[in-house]
């Protein structure tokens, strides 16, 4: 069947209009994308925050089969590092997938976060949380919502340039206020033993707090040792914070203990404090550690100028049937430190001393 000539070119013309539209639909599409505001507002975000974010090139749109976009090159540096020190994270890639009512001006929100091959430094991470100013450590006003959650593949871990853990992979469930949100980590330690790590818990911001309710905590690796705590945790901003956490603990060969973490928010003279306890049938921990402290302590003791040796701060005791590390076997460990320290023989009896004769 021969189609008239006329039809036909009534035809082509309709076909070139609705590419045209189709172009031209596209086009602003694209457009409205704006990677350079999604890119401003993140590295806005990151300097609020102390952060320095940079991209080795900059955001590229895309609108098939969704809208997103793609970061090459990301780098996070603590804003007041020096020009030498380590990033906190770098990353070969990352994409930020956008609902359709965003890409049209409409609030800001991520569907989905998906990083490639992310690099943490933990030394780097560590001195960043140390430097911030109290008042930086603010409570958001709203939890930021993620529609579908967040993807990580093939990240690391590192700390004084030696891997910590190997083949990072995380997924996060949903994030909105109110409702369970979760993740999911896998990891291999450095002797390549895998370890698991799920997280779940009900975030809310409630009078100017941040407070995560039914927290459930479940990690496990392949030697048969598993670790569950559930509880709840409230952040009011910097170190007012609190935390109580209750549950048991399976170590392989040695059996179950009684678990509990309690963190108590900082007071007048007093710093944020960790409250740790393991009890089983041989061994028992005891120990309360103020966590900002014992950072500090940390870094004295791994400067690379040398480092500065010095009793770690906090209190209680340890008292271990037998403990294990790698070849090294100890029998009947007990330690005490801090007020749990017993007093010295000299302060519990008084010393004889020669009777002196009053002035005259």
């Amino acid at each position: 069947m021969t189609i008239p000539r006329p039809l036909r070119l009534l035809l082509i013309a309709l076909a070139s209009i609705i590419g045209c539209v189709v172009l031209v639909v596209v086009v602003e599409l694209y457009l409205l994308l704006q990677p350079d505001r999604f890119t401003a507002m993140l590295k806005q975000q990151a300097h609020e925050a102390g952060l320095q974010l940079t991209l080795s090139s900059p955001a590229s749109p895309t609108l098939f089969p969704r809208p997103a976009l793609q970061l090459e090159g990301i780098t996070l540096t603590a804003s007041n590092a020096g020009a030498n020190a380590m990033p906190i994270l770098l990353a070969a890639n990352g994409q930020l997938a956008l609902p359709w009512n965003t890409v049209f001006g409409h609030e800001v929100v991520i569907s989905r976060m998906q990083i490639n091959s992310p690099r943490v430094d933990l030394n780097a991470l560590q001195a960043w949380l140390m430097n911030l100013p109290p008042q930086s450590a603010t409570v958001p006003q709203q939890i930021p919502r993620i529609a579908t959650g967040v993807r990580i593949r093939n990240g690391s871990v590192v700390q004084n340039n030696s891997e910590w853990l190997s083949n990072v992979s995380l997924d996060t469930g949903r994030l909105a206020p109110g409702q369970a949100f979760w993740v999911s980590l896998s990891a291999k330690e450095t002797d390549g033993t895998p370890l698991n790590w799920q997280f779940s818990s009900v975030p809310s911001i409630v009078d100017g707090a941040l407070k995560l309710d039914a927290i459930d905590i479940h990690v496990s690796d392949t030697s048969a040792t598993t670790l569950h705590l559930a509880g709840r945790a409230r952040w009011m901003g910097s170190t007012d914070a609190s935390m109580q956490l209750q549950g048991k603990f399976h170590l392989a060969g040695e059996g179950d203990y009684d678990a509990a973490i309690v963190l108590a928010p900082a007071a007048q003279n007093k710093p944020l404090l960790l409250h740790l306890k393991l009890l089983g049938a041989d061994n028992h921990i005891d120990l309360e550690l103020p966590p900002l402290l014992l950072a500090q302590w940390w870094n004295q003791l791994a400067s690379p100028q040398g480092p500065k040796l010095s009793t770690p701060p906090g209190n209680g005791q340890i008292d271990m049937a037998k403990l294990d590390l790698g070849k090294v076997h100890i029998e009947g460990l007990s330690v005490q430190t801090g007020d749990a320290m017993p007093a010295a023989a000299a302060s519990t009896a008084p010393a004889a001393t020669t009777p002196v004769a009053p002035p005259q």
